[in-house]
């Protein structure tokens, strides 16, 4: 069993920055890779960012790649992932979940999700 906690969303205008925050309990943080997904009203939910167990590796889509930066930080269970020059279209729930791939299919454990907003 894995819990996942996120925090750090918020409103912010175009073109700003927030830093979302996953603390990680229950199995060794470091035994699992981990990801970001988001949802957007009406949408399917959507990677926007995987790391390795070691943090060694990283992937992103188009969408985010340049602006979005996922880490993590092993010896106190966390994973963050930074997010400059926000677009109106990155609006969406922010998850935090355990595994790795670009569908949401391959995450099995999920935080609660938190609100991030960007006004035009």
């Amino acid at each position: 069993q894995v819990q996942l906690v996120e925090s750090g969303g918020g409103l912010v205008q175009a073109g700003g920055s927030l830093r979302l925050s996953c603390a990680a309990s229950g199995r060794p943080f470091s035994s699992y890779a981990m990801g970001w997904l988001r949802q957007a009203p009406g949408r399917e939910r959507e990677f926007v960012a995987t790391i390795s167990w070691s943090g060694a590796n990283t992937y992103y889509p188009d969408s985010v790649k340049g602006r979005f930066t996922i880490s993590r930080d092993n010896a106190k269970n966390t994973l963050a992932l930074q997010m400059n020059s926000l677009k109106p279209e990155d609006t969406a729930v922010y998850y935090c979940a355990t595994g790795i791939g670009s569908s949401y299919y391959s995450y099995d454990y999920w935080g609660q999700g938190t609100q991030v907003t960007v006004s035009s």
